[in-house]
């Protein structure tokens, strides 16, 4: 009942907050190597496949070097969301205005280069020719770089 009083962006946060609380409580229940083995365990079962470029094990660089770019990919990647976030915001009020001249600035549409494929068109051929389910294709996997705390463990 409670669902149908919230939109699904709050009920994604409150599923969110849900989650962190239990995370809290299983930290504090659970010993720190047991967390480490989860979150590894977690984390092996959510990847997807190396790709087939990936350094091999006499090539990987220092360790510095991984940790410095980790970093500044979390920063740019942070900086990219942040940006797209304002540029969405700001779009609301310019997308609804007529082609002109505001102030120094000019709104103006352009058509686009970019062609997607018409997924309703392509599934009713397939229907009409009795092929089956239209085959689809995984996009690549995204890179996902983020934060840990590792315990340290204690012989």
């Amino acid at each position: 009942m409670l669902q149908l009083l919230m939109s699904p962006r709050t009920a994604r946060t409150v599923r969110g907050l849900l989650g962190t609380v239990a995370d809290a409580v299983r930290s504090i229940v659970t010993p720190a190597v047991l967390i480490e083995a989860q979150q590894l365990e977690t984390i092996e079962a959510e990847t997807a496949p190396d790709p087939a470029d990936v350094y091999a094990a006499d090539e990987l660089p220092e360790v510095e070097a991984i940790e410095t770019a980790a970093a500044d990919y979390a920063a740019a990647a942070d900086q990219y969301r942040a940006a797209d976030r304002a540029k969405r915001k700001t779009r609301k009020l310019l997308d609804r205005l007529p082609a002109g001249l505001y102030g120094g600035w000019l709104v103006s549409r352009t058509p686009s280069s970019r062609q997607t494929a018409d997924l309703d068109a392509i599934r009713a051929i397939y229907e009409r020719l009795g092929l089956g389910d239209v085959p689809m294709k995984q996009s690549a996997p995204s890179l996902k770089v983020e934060r840990i705390d590792v315990p340290a463990l204690t012989a």
